[in-house]
């Protein structure tokens, strides 16, 4: 965990009917003195929407060698490179290097859009990557719903999200920028 880090505590329900998921998580979060709320929680959806037992969360903002979250097979070998936010396009090119598949999940809104705008053209390329944005107002939502002991519940379907906790219920649906060929 990070020096100074503020720990959360997060019971996650997942009922991700698009992958045929159901599962609860117990998980605990390291928030880095520098990140927000924001940042921690588009973390943890993260995690939800690619929850599996294997997946875990990296050192993220304590190093640039480690993802936010990934998930390495049996040999070591990284399946899933997890990013959140507006990483440097030399990173994500070694993240898209070192795994089978890469993702960015990218909020802020106009700060996004401008990141995506610069990197689009140095990464479109890239055949293990994608790129999803959370709208502005979904980041800023689940953002309320952090607390250092929660309790959430996240349904996935056909795209859509909803991630409620004992007062309210956040709807999303995530705008892919840049996705990964079928394979």
């Amino acid at each position: 965990m990070a020096t100074g880090a503020t720990i959360f505590k997060a019971e996650l329900q997942i009922a991700d009917l698009d992958r045929n998921y159901y599962q609860d998580h117990a998980l605990t979060l390291a928030r880095h003195p520098s990140e927000t709320d924001e940042r921690m929680m588009v973390r943890l959806l993260a995690f939800a929407l690619h929850a599996h037992e294997e997946l875990s969360f990296g050192n993220g903002l304590s190093t640039c060698e480690e993802p936010d979250l990934w998930q390495r097979d049996l040999t070591g070998a990284v399946q899933f490179w997890i990013d959140v936010g507006l990483p440097d396009e030399r990173l994500v090119r070694k993240a898209c290097g070192r795994a089978d598949q890469t993702f960015i999940y990218t909020y802020g809104g106009r700060v996004a859009e401008m990141w995506w705008n610069q990197c689009c053209r140095k990464l479109e390329q890239i055949k293990n990557l994608a790129v999803i944005n959370l709208p502005p107002e979904a980041s800023r939502a689940i953002a309320k719903q952090a607390r250092r002991n929660m309790h959430l519940n996240c349904t996935i379907q056909d795209g859509q999200i909803w991630v409620a906790d004992e007062n309210e219920s956040v709807f999303m649906e995530l705008v892919t920028l840049k996705s990964m060929p079928l394979v």
